[in-house]
């Protein structure tokens, strides 16, 4: 459905796609600033074309996960942030935790991703044990109901 000027309607699967490549391209314009490297500097570091890149970061093209992972290693960052925005990943979960051990340089991915495994495994076991534990009575609580019925 096409609305008045020939623009597709809101939410049509055209413009999400559109939303995607600017929001990705926006996101690697500011990694890029923020790393203080240029376009032509990061089109080399990634072996992705400089007419290319800018096509990318200008919204006008989006990228493949491989593509994106070339970029990645270029700004000295994680592949799956720039997965998570480009709708390729689900926003991991795990909090500040997580975060933290995604945003550490010094890990390679896989020590990364072992270190998520781990602390996930955890969670969810402490989870899984959290409801037995508070439908179990104290020793506080049973001392206490026993003075009273006494």
């Amino acid at each position: 459905m096409t609305q008045p000027g020939g623009q597709p309607g809101s939410g049509s699967p055209m413009e999400k796609v559109a939303d995607i490549a600017s929001d990705i391209g926006e996101y690697i314009r500011q990694q890029r600033n923020n790393a203080k490297i240029s376009l032509r500097q990061l089109s080399k570091l990634a072996g992705v074309s400089n007419p290319y890149l800018s096509q990318i970061e200008r919204g006008v093209r989006k990228p493949s996960a491989e593509i994106l992972q070339q970029i990645a290693k270029g700004l000295r960052i994680s592949a799956e942030a720039l997965y998570v925005q480009a709708g390729i990943l689900d926003l991991p979960t795990g909090g500040p935790v997580g975060d933290a051990i995604r945003a550490d340089a010094e890990l390679t991915e896989r020590q990364k991703q072992v270190l998520l495994d781990v602390y996930e495994s955890f969670r969810r076991e402490n989870a899984a044990a959290r409801p037995a534990a508070e439908s179990a009575p104290t020793p506080d609580t049973t001392a206490a109901d026993t003075k009273e019925s006494a």
